[in-house]
């Protein structure tokens, strides 16, 4: 019994970690319509910044984030405004192939800069410190940051959607951008800091992975798979549910792991094929906040 709880705590931890993977991607698609294939490798980008400042200036990688953070929200801003608003319209094809070219270049820059080579960035104590919170059941000091990060991250974006100014331009840009416009809204400028918010949690998540575990310019898509899983469970559009998505996401590949170590990623798909079948919408979909 104690082994089980365990392993659900485990998956609710990385749990976290899929949801900030997800927040982003689902962030773009309740303002834009924009479904950002690029969005793993974005992340793993947003790895190899942390290591570039990490190497350079001697950081400890959560430090890192105070430099990282902003550094992908000018790219996120930069990458909107000058070559995806270009694509944004009625047919939803001209983004996914301009997002899947840009996934493209992306990785093989990254090939081409730091080799096939995995890499991995050092934390230190806060990697191995652990704590007993009962009869056999432990919790890593590293787990619980990046769980609290992400719900402190998941609460931050629903307080901006839904209680500030910026929020409100992001919902009135995606109700009707054309009626948006005529109110007088730049919704170019609208669309680019919701993608230097996303790519500002991006960061966030690409640290925490880095710090997690080996990386290597490949792993984007799967990444995306895992933030695509993770909105799906949770409903579109909603915060909340995309870290109840990340969780159960979480918790099924621990369980699946347990079982047996090559069910780990299976049984994250099939419970993800699961509620798509029985619950199309999600199991949280957006409501009015």
């Amino acid at each position: 019994m104690t082994e089980w709880l365990n392993v659900i705590l485990q998956g609710v931890l990385i749990g976290g970690l899929y949801a900030m993977f997800a927040a982003g991607l689902s962030l773009i698609f309740g303002v834009m319509r924009l479904v950002n294939i690029a969005h793993g490798d974005l992340i793993v980008l947003a790895a190899y910044v942390a290591l570039m400042v990490t190497q350079t200036l001697g950081l400890d990688p959560l430090t890192s984030l105070l430099l990282v953070v902003p550094a992908m929200a000018i790219i996120g801003y930069a990458l909107q405004r000058l070559l995806l608003n270009r694509t944004l319209g009625d047919d939803l094809l001209p983004p996914l192939l301009v997002t899947f070219g840009l996934s493209i270049i992306i990785q093989n820059g990254l090939l081409e800069l730091f080799t096939a080579d995995s890499r991995k960035l050092q934390a230190g104590a806060v990697e191995t410190m652990t704590y007993q919170i009962g009869p056999g059941i432990w919790l890593g000091l590293l787990p619980l940051i990046q769980f609290v990060v992400a719900v402190a991250v998941i609460a931050a974006l629903q307080v901006l959607f839904y209680r500030t100014s910026l929020g409100r331009a992001f919902r009135a840009t995606s109700d009707d951008p054309s009626v948006a416009q005529l109110m007088g809204l730049d919704t170019r400028h609208v669309f680019a800091m919701a993608m230097a918010l996303s790519l500002a949690v991006v960061a966030i998540a690409g640290v925490f992975l880095a710090v997690r575990s080996n990386f290597d310019p490949a792993i984007g898509p799967a990444r995306l798979i895992f933030g695509f899983e993770a909105v799906i469970i949770g409903g579109l559009g909603s915060m909340w549910g995309t870290l109840a998505g990340g969780v159960i996401l979480g918790v099924s590949q621990a369980i699946g792991a347990q079982i047996d170590p090559g069910w780990q990623l299976l049984a994250g798909h099939i419970v993800f094929l699961v509620i798509l079948a029985v619950r199309p919408q999600g199991l949280f979909p957006k409501v009015s906040g």
